[in-house]
């Protein structure tokens, strides 16, 4: 284990470690997490109790989990005068296994996104985002169960790269400059500039990823999302390389949706990123796996949790070959912070998703299933309180008891 500046690591507990690909999970797993900034320490505290007995109530006292806090956002900064110190990173790397709360970015100036700087520093290069519809949830949709996707969204390239120069810099001026004398692309002289690169590696691993997970997982299709019809170099190349790595690792098991009947093989399909957000409004049920491009999948995603009762239901992790980094999906809003009142769902279910990863799937199960009767027993938080007739509204503290008495 790392010698840590800032942190003590617990002195009970024992390190998740890796063996041919695959986690090795202790009865007594130390996983470290980031109460978040904002609402974060309200759903923090709401979820760890949830997650505490949700273990329990599985495994009856055999198996726990040792909790270990470690810095990033304002806390960090005001504790060690950094943001995101090294020492959060070397124990998400030596435990393999995290879970972290909502973090500040100011817009505009000042930090660039922890949340980015987190997934590229660990080289977490899938975000991966199950949204599927909980009975009882008040929807905007006539359907909403039909929703049951994955995205798989690549996390390290695209406009997420932050390569980019400042209006009016001179680096800007330089490179703008460059493009038209050189290249014969001319741009005008008063923009931002930022890059857009797509890769063959962050492509395919990534493709890579969401084809193993639906063969795993007996889903019936991998959808590749892209602006290819306009970016034919980088979105296009996205949606090349995807049915290329289809074709080169998994031959006998995947089919392009045009060449028959899939005969129990996942279908491979791709859609222009317009037309899919329409259709996953109009034809929802007709997808199950998506892998896309980062711009893309962060549009997708949202739009997606919007019809099943938005992001406070929605979970996330951001998982590379190493380490699987555990989230919040919505914001740190700040106005709510302290008052108890935020829907601690979304952590709660990037819990189910984190114990569903290291192979404690009854517990994941039993977490969603408590919530889902939570939900019909209309006992919920104000967002969703607001939207449904003759239900109870619940603080987040009162939340989760209401979850934890449905284990």
């Amino acid at each position: 284990m790392p010698e840590f500046k800032h942190l003590t690591a617990p002195s009970e507990g024992t390190a998740i470690t890796g063996e041919n690909g695959a986690l090795v999970v202790p009865d007594d797993p130390i996983i470290p997490y980031i109460e978040g900034d904002g609402i974060g320490p309200d759903i923090w505290r709401a979820a760890v109790r949830v997650f505490d007995g949700a273990v329990s109530k599985v495994f009856e006292g055999a198996k726990r989990v040792v909790w270990f806090e470690v810095l990033a956002g304002e806390k960090a900064h005001e504790r060690t005068g950094e943001w995101l110190p090294a020492d959060t990173l070397e124990a998400a790397r030596a435990y393999r296994v995290a879970i972290k709360g909502p973090l500040t970015t100011p817009v505009g100036g000042g930090i660039r996104s922890l949340n980015v700087s987190i997934r590229q520093l660990l080289d977490l290069y899938a975000c991966v985002r199950p949204v599927r519809y909980f009975r009882g949830t008040p929807s905007p949709v006539r359907n909403p169960e039909q929703m049951d996707v994955v995205i798989f969204r690549e996390n390290t390239e695209d406009v997420y790269s932050g390569i980019e120069w400042e209006q009016g810099s001179e680096e800007v001026r330089r490179l703008i400059e460059y493009l038209e004398s050189q290249m014969g692309k001319r741009v005008r002289a008063d923009s931002g500039v930022g890059i857009k690169p797509i890769s063959i590696t962050g492509s395919k691993r990534l493709v890579r990823m969401a084809i193993r997970y639906a063969l795993d997982n007996d889903r019936s299709s991998v959808t590749l999302v892209h602006k290819g019809n306009i970016m034919k170099f980088t979105e296009g190349a996205f949606r090349d390389w995807g049915y290329e790595l289809a074709a080169e690792e998994f031959g006998d098991r995947t089919i392009k949706e045009w060449d028959g009947e899939p005969d129990g093989r996942v279908v491979m399909k791709d859609r222009i990123a317009d037309s899919m957000l329409q259709q996953i409004l109009t034809r929802t049920s007709e997808y199950s796996v998506i892998a896309t491009t980062n711009l893309n999948g962060d549009y997708l995603s949202d739009a997606c949790a919007a019809q099943v009762g938005g992001l406070g239901l929605a979970p996330g992790a951001n998982i590379g070959d190493e380490v699987g980094f555990f989230e919040a999906t919505h914001g740190t809003a700040p106005k709510y912070a302290g008052k108890d009142v935020i829907n601690p769902s979304s952590v709660m279910l990037s819990g189910a998703m984190m114990f569903r990863y290291m192979g404690w799937g009854e517990v994941a199960t039993r977490i969603e299933d408590a919530i889902e009767r939570t939900i019909q027993q209309k006992t919920v938080t104000y967002d969703l309180h607001r939207l449904m007739e003759g239900a109870t509204r619940l603080k987040t503290s009162e939340y989760a008891d209401a979850v934890i008495a449905n284990l």
